[in-house]
């Protein structure tokens, strides 16, 4: 192991032992019941040796009973030992791990959207479960059970000592192997657990991604090479579990060998030595006993270690993932009550990687009240402008005001407390839907919804649902339509009742029934509200207060629905060819 590698490794551990902070008194009373079992477990062997160098050599049979009542009770004092330090260990660990993976996901909740953009969601879906349970096995596991056996073996080493040290000697001759093929186990273990932990992530993401995306396979019939993707990745993970597996069935058969050898040597020299009188017969079985517990622990030292370091190596992924510093700054001033929802932006620049401006230098004021719509080919910017107001993304250049104040110098929570996002692509959480317009917000009730929903002339979509409010949504809302989804997004955001509110693309993928059911709602209650609306169908923004025409990332027209038409531009020709299309079409 390099230097590097081992100063990386002691960072790592200290760091995960700062975890037990919260937890020190389990933490001492473990420490003791190990201390008691390192002590407890060699009582055996010298209680045997005294009983068969005692009261069997005599004959006393009351000896024999006494020593066997004491036997009773120290195997009893063990067992309650042992059964209090593996729960309080187990307990230890997952007390642990729920409260790093609770610091994890509040970690993840925080990041930038930029930051997803760029890295699987599977890959983050192993660090917030299988790596940080991995974490649990280091106390659980490797570390205490670790120190336990170690500490066992120096007290066995003095009493083996104490009682013989000729014996000590020739028993303990393979030690030196032993320990070389114990420590050469471990190295190679624990590269191979990085690799597992490494094919584990990578087949995350394979099945994450295939699943969300069946949809895509099935209707291209490329069922085919995706089984062949995953084939791919879940044989590398099935060879780098082989590759464990190789090291653990040449290391066990090594140590039971090397274990043979030293009881050979400890029985065949004690025996000769107890003929001649040397030895006592109590002492040559004690002995026997001392080294099946001195050995054991080694046996499964190596494994205890690995364990270690697979938590070691889970540990520095998870630290890795919380040291990302991409928050955005949720620091800021709290606005006057009574918001009007006015928006302006003065010449923002914006890019979602260097040197590709997606947009350059916007302008525009939205005024309390009022309607601004947004329109452009795919890629003009459209939906990048939401993205900037709502700090989702950071601008490089310009400002962002709402209601008079820079929106930079603003709480996140202030900021978006402010705004209703109806969004294209809506997501709906499992649950019902109560629970999806609400999120989760115990202040909102269901009368008010209802009432919303009336007075927005909606009330008929949620009647038609089997249990209305208690209808259960299913994962990403699959037991309901597109145009039904967009409904409930609609209702999400009105019971906010925010000041301004910015539909991005909200009516673009539902059917004319349910776009005439939407555009009547925000007409009613958009009315003394500000609005930026993003559209691709031009029909939804012709009562607009002004409509802003986006290409390349630049304001190329502005006016209002008639304005443009009349000015036969980019705006006309956009709406004359939707409207041929609409024609065709009917």
């Amino acid at each position: 192991m390099s230097k590097k590698t081992s100063v990386n490794s002691t960072y790592l551990m200290k760091k995960t032992l700062q975890l037990l902070r919260e937890n020190r008194a389990v933490v001492l009373f473990i420490m003791i019941t190990v201390l008691a079992l390192a002590l407890i477990s060699p009582l055996r062997p010298m209680l045997i040796q005294n009983m068969v160098d005692g009261p069997m050599q005599k004959g006393d049979v009351n000896g024999l009973l006494k020593y066997t009542l004491w036997m009773i009770g120290l195997l009893l004092l063990e067992a309650l030992f042992r059964y209090y330090f593996t729960y309080k260990s187990a307990w230890l660990g997952q007390t642990v791990v729920r409260r790093l993976r609770q610091k994890l996901f509040h970690h993840l909740s925080t990041l930038r959207l930029s930051y997803y953009d760029r890295t699987p969601v599977g890959t983050l879906t192993t660090r917030t479960i299988s790596d940080i349970e991995s974490i649990a096995e280091i106390f659980s596991q490797g570390l205490l059970t670790i120190w336990g056996d170690l500490l066992q073996l120096l007290v066995l080493l003095g009493i083996m000592l104490y009682t013989d040290w000729r014996l000590t000697l020739i028993g303990l001759v393979v030690l030196p192997p032993l320990l070389w093929a114990t420590w050469l186990f471990k190295e190679k273990v624990r590269g191979s657990y990085q690799e597992v932990r490494r094919e584990v992530a990578r087949l995350n993401t394979i099945v994450q991604e295939h699943l969300t995306g069946m949809g895509i396979i099935q209707v291209f019939n490329r069922e085919k090479e995706s089984l062949n993707t995953f084939r791919s990745v879940n044989h590398e993970l099935q060879q780098a579990h082989l590759r464990g597996v190789l090291y653990y069935s040449v290391f066990f058969p090594v140590v039971e060998i090397l274990t043979a050898v030293s009881l050979g040597l400890v029985v065949s020299w004690g025996a000769l030595q107890a003929v001649g009188g040397g030895v006592s017969q109590g002492v040559l079985i004690a002995f026997i006993l001392y080294l099946n517990q001195f050995f054991r622990p080694i046996r499964l030292l190596a494994d205890k270690f690995n364990s270690l370091q697979m938590g070691v190596v889970a540990a520095e992924r998870v630290f890795k993932l919380m040291e990302v510093n991409e928050q955005e700054d949720n620091q800021g001033q709290s606005l006057p009550s009574g918001s009007t929802g006015s928006v302006v932006f003065k010449n923002v620049h914006f890019s979602y990687r260097p040197n590709l401006p997606v947009l350059r230098g916007i302008s525009f004021d939205l005024k309390p009240g009022k309607r601004l719509a947004l329109v452009g080919s795919t890629g003009s910017g459209k939906t990048s402008v939401v993205n900037v107001l709502g700090r989702f993304y950071t601008h490089s250049e310009g400002e962002v005001y709402l209601d008079g104040m820079n929106i930079e110098e603003m709480s996140l929570a202030e900021l978006r407390g402010r705004i209703g996002f109806i969004l294209q692509d809506v997501f709906l959480f499992s649950g019902n839907v109560y629970e999806n317009i609400t999120l989760k917000d115990p202040a909102i009730d269901r009368e008010r919804i209802r009432a919303i929903a009336r007075g927005a002339g909606i009330y008929r979509f949620l009647e038609r649902l089997p249990g209305e409010l208690d209808y259960e949504v299913r994962e990403r809302g699959a037991a309901l339509s597109t145009g039904q989804r967009q409904l409930i997004a609609f209702l999400r955001m009105m019971v906010l009742n925010p000041p301004l509110v910015v539909l991005d693309e909200a009516t673009a993928s539902v059917d004319s029934e349910t776009e005439l059911l939407l555009q009547n709602a925000m007409n009613s209650l958009l009315a003394n509200r500000s609005a930026l609306v993003v559209a691709h169908r031009l029909s939804t923004i012709r009562d607009a207060d002004e409509i802003l025409v986006l290409e390349k990332g630049e304001i190329v027209e502005r006016g209002t629905h008639v304005e443009l038409l009349e000015a036969d531009g980019f705006y006309s020709r956009l709406y004359h060819l939707q409207f041929e299309s609409q024609l065709a079409n009917s």
